[in-house]
């Protein structure tokens, strides 16, 4: 059942591995397919899941294919779900996206790549993970965001595709990356919401980020 979806699920949590936001068992990723989600088993190690380790569940959380439960974290997975159009969810604990988390409200915004982000990042008040207060505070933190952090915990981010999901993971902990070096050297210049709108307008003149012919 959803063998496409499992499929995609395992690489996108290899990759999520791979650029070392998670350690061992920790993160959890999942894609909905109408009303089921495949999401992450729990206790899994993300490098090591294959397809088939794979669980899916309706939207009251229960088990409709595969033999391991689902995460802890699976009412955090289903609320963003049910509260956005979000067709992928991924979580994990990089270390300096859950260094920001740990000391700061937000994540400010630092460079204009977080226009992929929504802007700025607002952090999630801590509660104790797998908790239901701990799902209501991150989908609270991402309304009009496309990832959020998690304090004392880690961060989240939702797209389209779970491979958008985990690029926007990725953009986030460089970005939290790029702020925590900036701090190290002095007190870092932030962009407004002009600076951000003109990045839109030139970005959307020039086509930027996407490939073109070149002018002979």
């Amino acid at each position: 059942m959803l063998e496409k979806e499992r499929s995609q699920l395992a690489s996108a949590c290899h990759r999520v591995a791979a650029k070392g936001l998670v350690t061992g068992t920790a993160g959890n990723l999942s894609i909905r397919a109408g009303d089921h989600v495949v999401i992450t088993p729990t206790g899994g190690v993300l490098e090591d899941l294959t397809p088939e380790m794979m669980t899916v569940i309706d939207f009251d959380g229960q088990i409709i294919d595969g033999d391991l439960a689902p995460t802890s974290e699976t009412e955090l997975h289903l609320l963003v779900y049910t509260s956005s159009f979000a067709k992928a969810v991924a979580h994990a604990h990089g270390l300096a996206s859950t260094a920001v988390a740990c000391t700061h409200d937000e994540l400010p915004v630092i460079h204009y790549s977080q226009l992929m982000l929504g802007g700025s990042v607002r952090t999630a008040p801590y509660a104790t993970f797998g908790s239901p207060e701990l799902a209501k505070n991150v989908v609270a933190a991402l309304e009009g965001k496309t990832a959020a952090l998690m304090a004392n915990h880690g961060s989240v981010a939702h797209g389209q595709t779970i491979e958008s999901a985990c690029e926007t993971l990725e953009m986030l902990e460089w970005s939290c990356e790029l702020y925590a070096r900036a701090l190290n050297l002095g007190t870092p210049r932030l962009l407004t919401d002009e600076d951000l709108q003109k990045v839109i307008e030139a970005a959307m003149k020039r086509g930027y980020g996407s490939t073109k012919k070149a002018d002979n």
